[in-house]
């Protein structure tokens, strides 16, 4: 008889791997959805162990904790407690942590611990903690957890066999008597009570090296600085934003050329009627409207996922952070809004990652007045029909100059509506400090970036695509009904539902 389908969780604070772990044991087998309710995208994916046993893993949101102040935490914890509607209980929780940086990944393990669900600590980028220095020992520290306890190195195919292992031996042993769940939420002193202890681990279980690395000091003595880091943070932004508007461009000319291309074609082929006028005006003009930009979606999140698994984002969100807080905006506010510049839609879709209701409610409210890249056709029509197109001061283009105090209009009016908001609509609200851990820095794999840019390319395409393609459909039916009567002369649309 089939042993029947092993459930796994992904459980860990964010930057510890557990995106790359995730790509490692699924590789291409994976599937990404929503949870009900929210807009906090599931990403589930299936293996198989050596002993042949089918596995089901689910890579649940990065947390600190199970107290659950955000959607992302709030999904976590709900998961892993049985709570998520439509979900399955996980049968075993592999809570996954940074080998350099185990601090406040012990603490949410020991908060893992009393919810009853099997466990197996993952070490992951074991191999980084070794080139530094890093001495953990695993048995000891096992020992100490009362936990198994696996070393991995997520980005190589070799790294995760010793996992797989564990698993089928936990998975054999399945069957005893289930285990109390004691989780409750802690109260503050519990948590701090809570970390001395995952402290006092660490000290007996971990030895730092004599000399520490410093490349992440020296870096960020530059990066963090509060001048020289807005200069760096600058031109990584001019840099993104060429890309996003100039590298991007010939392939929507090229896609836009072929979709108009496409249109001609069932012009030409079809006979004039409802048909030709339904694909061509209605399935191909929707269509096309959608992928046209998608160039641009592809190139924004290329480089956010690169900044962040370089480690570079959560430094932009502190650097940003004091100049945002005097609008009323929370720092992490700083990527939903910079993702706001491609489309609104994924920049709403990022703000799930602020704790605080009111920073999150405002991000939402001004991402769309951020200028996307939908309304640049816009502005170009507009600057070519009325702003002559010479050279003020000798040296700079009028319509740039133009185009660039549009942009500065949008990011002006996004910053002034969430100073009015801070200050007359959600006062009631307590502003939350801004708490952020800075990653070590490293390299980025190119698998995961390749997997990660596939998947929200692919939920722009669904979420997005779907609603402007059926409202294409839809205002090419308000535009062909009725027909107009016999022997008109005036364009067939002023008798329309349109008009």
């Amino acid at each position: 008889m089939e042993a029947p389908l092993l459930h796994l969780a992904l459980v860990g604070t964010p930057n510890s791997g557990k995106t790359s772990l995730f790509n490692a044991l699924t590789g291409s087998r994976q599937k990404v959805a929503n949870y009900p309710g929210v807009t906090v995208e599931r990403k589930e994916g299936f293996f198989v162990t050596p002993l042949g046993r089918q596995v089901s893993v689910v890579d649940l949101p990065g947390t600190y904790s199970l107290r659950g102040r955000s959607p992302d935490e709030e999904i976590t914890r709900d998961f892993v407690l049985g709570k998520a509607s439509g979900e399955t209980v996980p049968d075993l929780v592999l809570c996954v942590a940074d080998s350099t940086n185990l601090r406040l990944t012990i603490r949410l393990l020991l908060e893992l611990k009393r919810t009853g669900r099997p466990m197996i600590l993952v070490l992951n980028m074991f191999d980084i903690a070794s080139r530094r220095g890093i001495t953990v020992d695993v048995e000891r520290l096992a020992k100490e957890l009362g936990v198994p306890v696996v070393t991995s190195i997520a980005v190589r195919k070799s790294g995760t066999a010793d996992l797989l292992a564990l698993t089928d031996e936990i998975s054999a042993k399945l069957a005893a008597e289930p285990r109390e769940n004691s989780w409750r939420a802690l109260s503050v002193a519990e948590l701090r009570a809570t970390q001395r202890e995952a402290d006092r681990i660490i000290a007996d279980c971990v030895s730092l090296p004599a000399r520490p690395d410093t490349w992440t000091a020296r870096i960020d003595a530059v990066v963090l600085h509060p001048v020289g880091g807005l200069i760096v943070l600058a031109l990584i932004l001019f840099v993104m934003f060429q890309a996003v508007f100039a590298w991007a461009q010939p392939l929507m000319d090229l896609l836009n050329n072929g979709f108009d291309a496409l249109g001609e074609f069932v012009h030409a082929t079809l006979p004039a009627g409802l048909l030709q006028s339904f694909l061509q005006n209605g399935v191909i003009s929707g269509v096309g409207s959608v992928i046209v930009f998608l160039p641009q979606i592809i190139i924004i999140f290329l480089f956010i996922l690169l900044l962040e698994d370089f480690g570079y984002m959560a430094r932009a969100a502190f650097l940003m952070d004091r100049i945002m807080g005097g609008a009323g905006l929370h720092g992490r506010a700083f990527i939903p809004l910079l993702s706001s510049f491609a489309c609104a839609i994924p920049g709403i879709m990022a703000t799930r990652v602020i704790d605080n209701k009111r920073d999150r409610l405002t991000t939402i409210l001004i991402a769309p007045l951020m200028t996307c890249s939908a309304r640049i056709p816009v502005y170009t029509l507009i600057i070519s029909a009325f702003i002559p197109a010479r050279d003020v001061w000798g040296f700079i283009n009028l319509q740039g100059l133009v185009m660039f105090g549009l942009y500065a209009a949008g990011i002006t009016s996004a910053l002034l509506v969430s100073f009015l908001i801070k200050f007359f609509m959600l006062r009631d609200f307590a502003p939350a400090p801004f708490m952020l851990e800075l990653p070590d820095y490293k390299m980025p794999r190119l698998k995961s970036i390749v997997i990660g840019v596939y998947t929200r390319a692919k939920m722009f395409l669904y979420r997005a695509g779907t609603t402007i393609f059926s409202m294409m459909v839809l205002i090419w039916f308000l535009a062909s009904f009725p027909q107009p009567p016999a022997g008109a002369t005036e364009p067939a649309i002023d008798f329309s539902l349109a008009a």
